[in-house]
């Protein structure tokens, strides 16, 4: 798994640029740590859907810089970046985003057909 520095962050890529996993369509699954008072800010195809789901700490996200904590998770807004700051010692978190396959679910069943 590629793990790179950003500014604050420690950033694992799990899938996205330099991942060796590839998925059926495009995505991104980032595994972020910040130190205390760290900040993070990622670009995301406006055409992606996706959420931050807090793993450990507190941290501020979006351009509305709502506070999240441990077992929350922020629902990501129209926009073009997500952006996160003011973390707290020990704040982690995972960022999933993806473009949406745009198809009906089909109920009764695990799957998009």
């Amino acid at each position: 798994m590629p793990v790179r520095h950003d500014g604050d962050a420690i950033v694992r890529v799990l899938v996205g640029e330099g991942s060796p996993v590839e998925l059926g369509t495009p995505g991104l699954i980032l595994d972020i740590e910040l130190p205390q008072g760290g900040a993070f800010a990622t670009p995301i195809p406006s055409d992606f859907n996706g959420f931050v789901y807090m793993l450990e700490g507190e941290t501020s996200i979006g351009a509305n810089r709502r506070r999240a904590s441990r077992s929350q998770i922020a629902v990501l807004g129209p926009g073009a970046e997500l952006a996160v700051g003011e973390a707290l010692t020990g704040t982690r978190f995972a960022l999933m985003a993806g473009k949406p396959y745009g198809e009906t679910p089909i109920f009764n069943g695990p799957f998009v057909d």
